[in-house]
């Protein structure tokens, strides 16, 4: 039975095995040849003496690079040998060739630029950097399903063809349905609430959904993977504090189980024990002490966001009780002030990781908050109507997975954290 290299140890000295792979690399030193066979959990050195081994066994340890292959050997410790162990194959086979010059080198020793790398990302993926950015990506959606499992919400599946702009604005992929125009979905948001007030109460999802924004940046894609949460009979003051033990259980899972993934990254990932929060008014008022004139009423920049990143000098923190004006329809107004809404915001690293509010859950305050928008409420009708049916309190929050990993892997390029990116001048792979 096949192991992962991961699983050789040199306590199993003397052990058969069998391996399967890559051909990361080779050495030739006359009568002693060396390979490095790589699979997803890692590396082990296979060696072969001439006259040891077979004719056979040691020609094909000089094979290719990337050519995949299975073996079987017997298991020696080496305190010369990397990991302290390596193997001394008995049988080789190959299993596919490499026809090709490969155009990105999965060992790193020669850089390649990024489009290149995208337009191979089949090979882009077996670099150690890059697995390791999506063994970290994998665990962040481990644990975000974990958490909120463990707090009995339930995992739903919105679709991702919808008959109206779900978020009101133009910035839609309009697609052909049988005899309609319909559309990508830009957002889970209606669907979410709609399963809430069909007393399902607690749920979450991960889906697709689609922008179509023409902009060019590293932060920005057109197809985003989101996190998505909805609470009944919940408020805003509820939604934060299980967004806040949803995310630091995903910085916790991350920290425990990829240690190996960030190191290779190069990565010190600190877990804070909690998030504080910070109403947007305190935060209007930290900027203008600091020296950045800030009005309030305003939505904050990247430029706001880094500042009080460096004002507050904490790793992580929610901001809440954003103005009305500034937040999507369905955001509750305070009830005591309603120029300011039940939202908020979790910032991490100065970038906001996660959005959320309670939303309105009362249709003519609902129809009232579309037209101040300059939207149709005639185009929210199966959504209005839901809230006439009998729709409880409720609040929720989205994150961008792509955007949560590039936080916590460090990266520059959100490309770097998408499996296939789509953006405005990337369709394939």
């Amino acid at each position: 039975m096949r192991i992962y290299t991961s699983q050789v140890k040199p306590e199993m000295n003397d052990s058969e095995v069998e391996l399967a792979g890559w051909v990361h690399e080779t050495r030739d030193h006359g009568k002693i040849r060396f390979l490095i066979l790589r699979d997803k959990k890692g590396l082990v050195q296979v060696i072969g003496k001439k006259g040891i081994v077979g004719d056979d066994v040691f020609n094909l340890l000089s094979l290719p690079k990337e050519t995949v292959i299975s073996l079987r050997g017997k298991v020696k410790s080496s305190p010369q040998a990397p990991r302290g162990v390596e193997i001394i194959p008995s049988e080789i086979k190959i299993l596919n060739r490499v026809t090709i010059q490969l155009p990105v080198d999965p060992t790193s020793h020669v850089e390649a630029d990024l489009d290149v790398r995208l337009d191979n990302r089949h090979i882009d993926l077996r670099t150690k950097r890059v697995q390791a950015i999506f063994q970290i990506q994998s665990t962040i959606l481990r644990a975000f399903r974990e958490k909120l499992t463990s707090l009995d919400f339930e995992e739903i599946i919105p679709p991702s063809l919808i008959a109206a702009a779900s978020e009101g604005g133009a910035d839609v992929f309009p697609v052909i349905y049988f005899d309609k125009e319909a559309f990508l979905s830009q957002s889970p948001q209606l669907y979410k609430q709609l399963a809430v007030i069909g007393g399902m109460e607690r749920v979450f999802m991960t889906p697709q959904y689609f922008r179509a924004e023409k902009h060019n940046t590293t932060a920005h894609l057109n197809e985003i993977t989101g996190m998505d949460a909805e609470i009944g009979f919940a408020d805003h003051h509820l939604a934060m504090s299980i967004l806040s033990e949803t995310f630091l259980h995903i910085l916790s899972s991350v920290k425990e189980r990829n240690a190996d993934d960030l190191a290779e990254l190069k990565v010190e990932l600190n877990v804070p024990k909690k998030l504080n929060i910070y109403t947007y008014t305190e935060a209007v008022d930290m900027l203008n002490k600091h020296g950045m004139k800030f009005e309030w009423g305003t939505d904050f920049g990247r430029d706001e966001e880094r500042k009080l990143f460096e004002i507050i000098g904490e790793e992580a923190y929610i901001i809440s009780e954003y103005p009305t004006a500034v937040r999507a329809f369905y955001s509750m107004p305070n009830e005591n002030d309603p120029k300011i809404s039940n939202s908020y915001d979790l910032m991490y690293q100065g970038v906001e990781m996660s959005s959320g509010a309670q939303r309105i859950h009362i249709p003519e305050l609902l129809e009232k908050q579309i037209r101040a928008k300059g939207m149709n409420p005639a185009n929210f009708g199966f959504y209005l109507n839901a809230f006439k049916s009998g729709a409880p309190p409720h609040a929720g929050f989205g994150m961008g997975l792509q955007r949560v990993t590039m936080a916590i892997t460090r990266q520059k390029n959100i490309r770097e954290c998408t499996l296939f990116p789509r953006d405005m001048h990337r369709l394939t792979p």
